[in-house]
């Protein structure tokens, strides 16, 4: 409960910002009238009783909560609470925890009734901790603090290169590199291990591999993260990462006068410094190269940070914020994903075999797919999108109401209501998805025979029960970079090796820490294919 509150960045990556076609016989309350005859009007509603007040809605005790938390044993499979309280409470529900007031929606109509009503400017969440480490070191706001017409004019300028294919495309020969580097990593694990093919703790390699990709495209260079031995200042930066993203969740839980009592704000601070030194470091040596190339005559060449740059679209200020941010939101997807994926095609022979014979056909003698080579690649696509509903990366995103009331499911909300939007809860319901708990990379396959039940494919499930990289114009930056970085490195694994389980490996479930990550180390055995 409340995880897209607590760490909102780890979103991993980005829908396209069109929206779904409207579900007939959802009617949303228009926006045309004017603010006071909403009010009125909602006011007649109450009165008539054909709309309640959120102080109408069920839910659970503070009692109840942490007997489920701390008792049954939730704390870390908050997810599969979502699924508990909706059976007790219905699909709309409110739940209280200490500075959380939270609306939580696990149908797809409702969740498309708040996506549409959002607003221009929409908010994931509140993150005052944040603004107040903004201000104390007198920084730009950026994409997670700043809100309203700013908000929009700096997603604005980040967005061009990160969501047009074309654009995107661009950056497939670094991506290329990196996967490189991925595979002689994967290649001197397994000939060090005792069985020389095990691979262990494959969650940690590929976080690895995440925060070098997405490092390469925002930084321009190069950070090391698949070396045997890894720069210092690239430790630092991972580690300032990781802990910024930890302490987070605890500072804000405390009010601000323990802030020189407790030692948490401190040190999400000391990290934050941390994050920020070493990425403007990295920001200003490109600058002095792109000096140096202009006076020398010689056109400003790069990709991303060079175009944020030099687009003067952003400040200096604005620049280092945003792509630190781009950074943190950017390594997880990739990781996550991709290891989940590689451990269920481990335990599914048949389909591995079929995207194995898939990536040969298209891309034979190892050869390095591209952009086109992906787009006839179907069931490559399939198994990512398969394995992002098994475990959405953020099993619940957020939307703060903001700029106007709201009316959801004939409950009216007033401005500063925080929804929790029940992903997981969706992804594994059965109305939605036939055999929602398998792994079944097929049902995204038009016309696909294998399908028992071809009603229940993707095409017919509600297009607001699976929005892993969000929706509309507060969809994750990155998805496409996400994506493109999912499918190289997966069809080159494909190309290279046979992914078996350990012998002996234990099932391995998802818990819950902001993110869905795998509860226990995935080892898995990488045999080379003739």
């Amino acid at each position: 409960m409340g995880s897209s509150t607590t760490r909102a960045l780890r979103l991993q990556a980005l829908c396209p910002r069109t929206l779904p076609a409207a579900r007939p016989g959802v009617e949303l309350r228009s926006r045309g009238s004017t603010g006071l005859d909403q009010t009125l009007n909602l006011q007649a509603d109450i009165e008539a009783g054909k709309t309640k007040s959120i102080d109408d809605l069920p839910g659970p005790s503070l009692a109840t909560t942490l007997y489920w938390l701390f008792i049954k044993g939730y704390a870390d499979k908050s997810h599969l609470l979502q699924d508990v309280q909706k059976n007790l409470f219905g699909p709309i529900w409110r739940s209280r925890f200490g500075p959380f007031d939270i609306v939580n929606v696990a149908s797809p109509e409702l969740i498309e009734e708040v996506i549409r009503q959002e607003g221009k400017f929409p908010v994931r969440c509140d993150l005052p901790h944040w603004k107040e480490y903004r201000d104390l070191r007198g920084q730009a706001y950026g994409l997670h603090v700043e809100t309203g017409p700013e908000w929009y004019r700096i997603r604005g300028a980040l967005n061009p290169k990160m969501l047009k294919l074309h654009e995107v495309s661009a950056f497939a020969p670094i991506i290329h590199q990196v996967v490189g580097d991925l595979l002689r990593r994967v290649e001197i694990l397994r000939r060090k291990s005792e069985d020389g093919n095990t691979v262990s703790d494959l969650t940690s390699e590929l976080y690895k591999f995440g925060f070098e990709g997405i490092s390469s495209i925002l930084f321009e260079t190069r950070m090391g993260c698949l070396q045997e031995e890894i720069p210092p200042e690239t430790l630092r930066f991972i580690a300032a990462a990781n802990d910024m993203l930890t302490l987070s969740e605890t500072v804000i839980l405390f009010p601000r006068w323990s802030r020189g009592v407790l030692p948490f704000w401190g040190r999400f601070v000391q990290a934050w410094d941390d994050l920020y030194d070493v990425a403007r470091t990295l920001i200003d040596r490109r600058i002095c190269e792109i000096e140096a190339q202009v006076s020398s005559g010689e056109p400003a060449e790069g990709l991303y940070l060079t175009y944020l740059l030099t687009s003067d679209r952003l400040s200096r200020s604005e620049v280092y914020t945003s792509v630190t941010e781009l950074l943190l939101g950017g390594v997880d997807t990739t990781s996550n994903t991709l290891s989940w994926t590689l451990y269920h095609l481990a335990r599914d022979g048949g389909a591995q075999e079929r995207l194995h014979r898939e990536v040969v056909s298209v891309c034979p003698d190892l050869q390095e797919p591209n952009s086109d080579d992906l787009s006839r690649m179907p069931f490559l696509k399939a198994v990512i999108k398969e394995t992002l509903r098994l475990y959405p990366v953020v099993p619940g995103n957020g939307r703060f109401v903001s700029e106007d009331e709201v009316v959801v499911g004939n409950y009216w909300f007033p401005k500063k209501t925080q929804f929790h939007l029940c992903h997981y809860s969706l992804c594994h319901d059965e109305g939605q998805f036939e055999d929602a708990e398998l792994f079944k990379p097929e049902r995204w396959l038009r016309g696909d025979s294998s399908r028992s039940k071809p009603r229940t494919g993707s095409y017919n499930h509600h297009p607001y029960s699976f929005i892993p990289f969000g929706v509309g114009v507060r969809g994750c930056v990155g998805k496409r970079v996400a994506e493109m970085e999912m499918f190289f490195a997966l069809s080159r694994l494909m190309q290279k090796f046979e992914v078996q389980p350990e012998p002996g490996a234990p099932v391995v479930e998802p818990k819950t820490r902001t993110l869905l990550i795998p509860g226990k180390p995935i080892n898995l055995r990488f045999l080379p294919r003739a």
